[in-house]
């Protein structure tokens, strides 16, 4: 099966299964949903969405966040992972947005790599979700889940590898969503450890599922 193919059958599942594919943050403005990504870096969704709603209530803007301090804003995500660091960092991020874009989330990858706490994949996901452009964040399950795939070659050894080759295999409007479809696949069927390829309905051109049964014969 050609590369292609497989290309075509991910998206045509996927399109007709999960057409509506979306983060499971909780959020309810640009704002909220990057400091949640930031939160989120080496964390659950699920324990972030136990910590925010106290934390968006009480700093509900970048002025309040620029405003506070160490002591006062700790703890409020002690529970997350890195909370010292994170801490800095969202301190930090409420600064710069309130003195350098107003207030407002950047709407390109380069600016929002400016703030504190923000890499290349958690700019990815907020012109992806925000702004609806191409990107591509690639985190641990989707580099797992391209490879197993065969979406992608298994010599990449790099996020940025992968996502380039992603965004240049698949059309631009279906990026924003082909993101949350790796994501989720990897978070509930495709896991580490023990994929559950028994449940998968990708195995039909999945590599590593192709690999697998030819061991077993």
């Amino acid at each position: 099966m050609t590369r292609k193919e497989r290309y075509e059958k991910f998206v045509a599942y996927f399109s007709e299964n999960q057409p509506e594919a979306e983060t499971e943050l909780n959020y309810d403005n640009p704002f909220e949903l990057l400091v949640a990504v930031v939160l989120s870096a080496q964390c659950t969704d699920k324990r972030i969405n136990l910590v925010t709603p106290k934390l968006f209530q009480d700093f509900p803007t970048p002025e309040h966040l620029a405003a506070t301090n160490f002591d006062e804003l700790f703890p409020y995500i002690r529970s997350v992972s890195y909370p010292n660091n994170k801490t800095k960092h969202l301190i930090g991020l409420g600064k710069m947005l309130v003195e350098d874009f107003g207030s407002e989330i950047p709407q390109t990858i380069e600016d929002l790599q400016k703030l504190p706490g923000v890499g290349r994949k958690t700019a990815n996901v907020i012109t992806s979700v925000v702004w609806n452009q191409p990107s591509m964040a690639v985190d641990t399950h989707v580099f797992r889940v391209s490879k197993r795939l065969g979406l992608v070659n298994q010599n990449l050894t790099t996020p940025l590898a992968v996502e380039k080759v992603l965004v240049k295999n698949l059309d631009k409007e279906v990026i924003p969503l082909a993101h949350h479809w790796l994501i989720l696949h990897g978070r509930y069927t495709c896991l580490a450890r023990k994929p559950k390829c028994e449940e998968c309905n990708l195995i039909h051109f999945c590599r590593y599922f192709e690999k697998k049964e030819k061991i077993i014969r």
